[in-house]
């Protein structure tokens, strides 16, 4: 009988990130909510409500979602495909380069660093690496259906596939900026355009970041 061994640490410790992440993000989400029915809670400017509220939306999507989705897709892929996954260095730099993104975006944000564009109100050193993390969860993902021991790619791959191809998309589009200092950035595009733009991101970050690789997951398990 053939024997796989899959790398169930990297899951694992996506698994820990979501549980902190999860935690953390409701109890920014409980202080907001305090503060609109006691605006006595906004002790500080760090600690406002204009400021931990996107420090709420990036915590819960991105820090406490974006790491499950990554810990149910390093475990499913492993087993669909078969195979470890292409490079244990990639993984751990993928899991580690996101939690520094979460960190920097949690020092920032109460800061008011941002480029007060929903959803992506991180500024450009950030977008740059989260751009860089992406691609090397890319190259890992695809790396491994490369050297996969199933021929068959069962369909929740291709929906991680859209995943990644769709959002790579809209946060390079969406974060074309022209930076004027280390932490400060303008966007490229202007008026009705950039409100065009952020919105066609925003919502489609909702589709394809929020709803795409659940989809995939949902058929998994």
């Amino acid at each position: 009988m053939e024997r796989f061994h899959y790398d169930n640490k990297i899951v694992n410790a996506f698994l820990m990130a979501t549980i902190v992440f999860g935690i953390v993000g409701m109890l920014v989400g409980l202080t907001v909510a305090f503060q609109l029915v006691l605006p006595s809670w906004n002790i500080h400017e760090w600690l406002s409500f204009g400021r931990l509220r996107p420090l709420h939306t990036n915590a819960v999507i991105f820090a406490f979602v974006g790491n499950g989705i990554f810990a149910g897709v390093y475990y499913s892929l492993q087993r669909l495909l078969k195979t470890r996954m292409f490079s244990d260095m990639l993984s751990w730099l993928h899991f580690w380069g996101w939690q520094l993104i979460i960190l920097s975006a949690a020092i920032t944000l109460p800061l008011g660093i941002t480029t007060s564009k929903e959803y992506a109100e991180l500024e450009w050193p950030i977008d740059i690496a989260i751009t860089l993390v992406w691609v090397v969860f890319g190259i890992n993902m695809i790396g491994t259906i490369l050297k996969r021991r199933e021929r068959h790619l069962y369909v929740a791959i291709w929906f991680y596939i859209a995943t990644w191809v769709t959002v790579a998309m809209l946060h390079i589009v969406n974060s074309f900026e022209m930076p004027v200092s280390l932490w400060k950035s303008y966007s490229w595009y202007a008026g009705v355009q950039d409100a065009l733009v952020q919105w066609w991101y925003g919502h489609n970050a909702v589709a394809f970041f929020l709803t795409t690789p659940y989809l995939g997951l949902m058929y998994y398990f």
